[in-house]
């Protein structure tokens, strides 16, 4: 029943709720209805979001020596890619604001009870798989591009990489791998996990709605990732610990973004 559920949903068929058309100035009210989630009880938020940057800093000190330090950017922006499944506690702290419930930090754990949870966890298994994919590509990348050749030194590193030609040629096609990995997590699941918490309707239905949306929208939802991607790297600084405030808004705005793309299942009651 469970892998049914995945499929599927709790209605047993499979659901395509609504798409809207939505412009810039959607995103901004998200953003700004976002903000003021996270301006409600930002303490709170903040904690929630604190694996972030310390996640962000294991990651540099596990990928510091030599051996591992091509993975360091890799590791860095993939990070961005399982980033919806961290976010789902604040996605549930928003809809719990939204309908007037208590929306203490606690809530966020509330949830491990949807009966969405497989379909949940079904689509973040698919983020992790995509995120060792693109470490995969990555290595493979570096590899071809370097030739296997062993590194010394941080400092030898950086240099080869941003004077050589072939650390241009790392860097171009290294980006344009992570920009199409970017584009599939964020047309499969822009509204994925958010429409999981409001409707169980089965992974497979959210992530088709998700690209639709993203079909529907492809201007305003590439602005969208633009947006992301730019608050992302502002957060990094200092040493990640500005991802503890970017999340949280992030995640908050994700679901207002969510509500803007996606009709009501009930058009004449209140979302």
């Amino acid at each position: 029943m469970a892998a049914f559920h995945v499929m599927a949903g709790a209605s047993r068929e499979f659901a395509r709720p609504e798409v809207r058309k939505i412009g810039v100035a959607d995103l901004v009210d998200a953003l700004k209805l976002g903000l003021e989630d996270f301006r409600e009880k930002p303490s709170h938020y903040a904690f929630l979001c604190l694996m972030y940057p310390i996640a962000g800093v294991f990651l540099v000190v596990w990928s510091s020596g030599a051996d591992l330090l091509p993975l360091l950017y890799p590791l860095m922006s993939g990070f961005a890619l399982i980033g919806p499944i961290a976010a789902i506690g604040l996605y549930e702290i928003s809809r719990r604001r939204e309908q007037g419930l208590d929306s203490s930090w606690h809530h966020a754990l509330d949830v491990r009870h949807s009966p969405a949870l497989p379909s949940i966890v079904a689509v973040g298994l698919m983020l992790l798989v995509l995120f060792v994919a693109w470490l995969i590509v990555a290595q493979r990348i570096y590899t071809v591009t370097f030739d296997g050749a062993g590194l010394t030194s941080i400092s030898a590193f950086l240099s080869d990489v941003l004077t050589t030609p072939r650390g241009l040629s790392l860097m171009l096609w290294g980006n344009l791998a992570g920009f199409v990995f970017a584009v599939i997590v964020l047309a499969t699941t822009v509204v994925t996990f958010p429409l999981l918490l409001d409707r169980d309707i089965g992974a497979v239905a959210a992530v088709d709605t998700s690209i639709r949306a993203t079909l529907t929208n492809p201007g305003p939802i590439a602005l969208w990732g633009l947006i992301v991607a730019a608050l992302l790297v502002v957060g990094t600084i200092p040493i990640f610990a500005g991802l503890a405030v970017v999340m949280p808004i992030l995640g908050h705005s994700t679901w207002h973004l969510y509500r803007k793309l996606i009709a009501p299942a009930y058009p004449n009651r209140t979302p």
